[in-house]
């Protein structure tokens, strides 16, 4: 692949990354509520599900996702499903999530699985990243070279981007971690984030085959 044509991809791979969406507020939920190791866990598993939802944009997903209604609907109801059910979780949870004195508790393996399982489904059941892929990836490959070596390069660019922009989400967010330390903030940091994932949820209902 040439240079100018894997940074120019990188370039629009990099705006689409940086847009706030589910994956975003989810670092954010996790460096904030947790701490960072919780964030790399959440944000290795969007990685990972990315590589999923690129390799399913290859072998051809993508475009039965486009042609085929209900296969489109049930991808889109079962990710909005997902969102809205994670936000109505943080909306209801009561009581201050960012003191100290639970830290032990949550340095647990299964803590931490669970963390990356969050972020791997918050990334999979979401089908507007098949159809990203399939649009993106097709002005950037080079139908003369082998397709594998440049899949492998354009998917693993975007899941550095993708993983490096989140933790640098999850760092400036942790700055302003001691601002949530009082109840009544906490309370109102689970309201806000469990209704923006609400209406992340509701806005995924509203997306079109394009």
């Amino acid at each position: 692949m040439a240079l100018h044509t894997w940074l120019l991809y990188t370039m629009v791979a990099f705006i689409a990354i940086a847009s706030p969406g589910p994956a975003v507020l989810l670092a954010i939920n996790n460096s904030v509520s947790y701490d960072l190791k919780a964030t790399f866990f959440s944000s290795l598993g969007n990685a990972i599900g990315l590589f999923v939802l690129s390799s399913a944009a290859m072998l051809g997903l993508g475009v039965v996702l486009k042609t085929s209604l209900v296969l489109f609907l049930a991808f889109k109801i079962l990710g909005a499903c997902y969102l809205i059910y994670i936000g109505i979780k943080q909306f209801r949870a009561l009581g201050s999530i960012f003191k100290q004195v639970d830290l032990g508790r949550h340095k647990s393996v299964a803590h931490y699985a669970k963390i990356f399982q969050k972020g791997f489904l918050v990334c999979i059941t979401n089908p507007k990243p098949i159809i990203f892929f399939t649009a993106l990836f097709p002005p950037f490959l080079n139908p003369e070279a082998p397709l594998l070596e440049q899949f492998f390069i354009l998917t693993l660019t975007f899941m550095l981007l993708s993983f490096g922009t989140l933790m640098c989400y999850a760092f400036f967010a942790k700055r302003f971690k001691s601002w949530f330390l009082t109840h009544q903030r906490a309370l109102w940091f689970n309201r806000v984030s469990g209704a923006i994932f609400i209406a992340l949820g509701f806005g995924l209902l509203g997306l079109e085959r394009k």
